[in-house]
């Protein structure tokens, strides 16, 4: 069994940036990850995303898996501006098919900071 998210995400897709790992769990079924993704917390969620896409725009982490993990953070932390806006930032580089809900996304980060009171 792999010991993080980022781990069983790396032996399934790949690393840009470093080797795959040797992995006795080479034939484990992708379902196993994806029930272990529904139910990490979001610190878990966004060290898998930045270790294995540190620019956004890069590494091996299929789109739907990178959407499907930002979805799962925004759930726990709905109230993030700099989180919302990293989201969006990544749907906007997958086509325009998402550009509507990037703008929503963006739209939700600046409402927040306007409620926000001053520092």
């Amino acid at each position: 069994m792999h010991s993080t998210l980022t781990e069983h995400a790396r032996c399934l897709w790949g690393d840009e940036y470093r080797p795959t790992p040797a992995c006795a769990e080479r034939h484990h079924e992708e379902s196993y990850f994806f029930e272990r993704l529904t139910f990490a917390d979001a610190d878990a969620i966004l060290a898998m995303l930045r270790e294995l896409s540190p620019f956004l725009c890069d590494g091996y982490l299929p789109v739907w898996v990178r959407n499907l993990a930002y979805r799962l953070v925004l759930l726990q932390r709905p109230d993030d501006p700099d989180l919302l806006r990293e989201a969006a930032a990544s749907l906007r580089l997958h086509g325009p098919g998402w550009d509507d809900i990037a703008a929503q996304l963006q739209q939700r980060a600046d409402a927040l900071e306007e409620q926000a009171p001053p520092n």
